[in-house]
């Protein structure tokens, strides 16, 4: 099992964790984590885009101009789609973008980018972390004491609201639970910060 520092919120080593190898030591899947990436963008996409047809532009009801002896080319409305305000032939209509993954495609993924992180060292474990009251400045000061530079996110046990409304307004930082984390989440950010609650909570979902 691989060894990590456990810090506290000042930034002090008060000891070390073991991280599950089959969690935070696999072999990464980058296959599997573009599936599971594309799926959760996917997801996202609310699918209402639309235009009309022909039958749904409002207007041309009435024959523009007799069919014969105008030497004009024939046309029966003025909702046609090669008339300026016509209707669109093959235009986006309401749909949706999810896609299906595999339960153990999901927990592969979100393995692989655990493992990734814990590899590149871009995770730290802190024995807790809370804030005694709603201050910007106390968030600042804990992610200055842990030396982190670049887009971060936290990943807690459960949501704690003093963490998270602290933490709502530094730039680049984004605090969510282990619950609601995401592959394309983490992802996203070039370090990961957890509490050990959220290490064990891992290693009881994923183990």
């Amino acid at each position: 099992m691989p060894k990590i520092a456990l810090l506290n919120q000042t930034g002090q080593n008060v000891g070390e964790i073991e991280l599950l190898d089959s969690i935070f030591n696999i072999e990464p899947n980058q296959q599997v984590v573009y599936d599971v990436v594309k799926a959760q963008r996917a997801a996202m996409r609310q699918g209402t885009h639309k235009t009309k047809t022909r039958t749904e532009v409002r207007g041309g009801g009435r024959k523009p101009w007799k069919q014969k002896g105008t030497g004009r080319a024939r046309s029966g409305s003025t909702r046609s789609p090669i008339w300026v305000g016509g209707g669109t032939v093959f235009g986006p209509t309401p749909r949706d973008y999810s896609l299906k993954v595999n339960r153990k495609v999901r927990r592969l993924a979100l393995k692989s980018v655990l493992s990734s992180k814990a590899q590149g060292n871009q995770i730290q474990v802190l024995d807790k972390l809370s804030l005694e009251a709603v201050k910007t400045k106390g968030m600042i000061e804990v992610l200055e004491n842990l030396k982190l530079q670049g887009k971060t996110i936290i990943v807690l046990s459960q949501m704690d609201e003093n963490v998270m409304l602290s933490s709502r307004n530094i730039p680049g930082i984004t605090v969510t639970t282990v619950d609601q984390a995401s592959v394309y989440e983490l992802m996203k950010f070039k370090n990961m910060v957890v509490t050990a609650d959220a290490v064990k909570k891992y290693e009881e979902v994923l183990g």
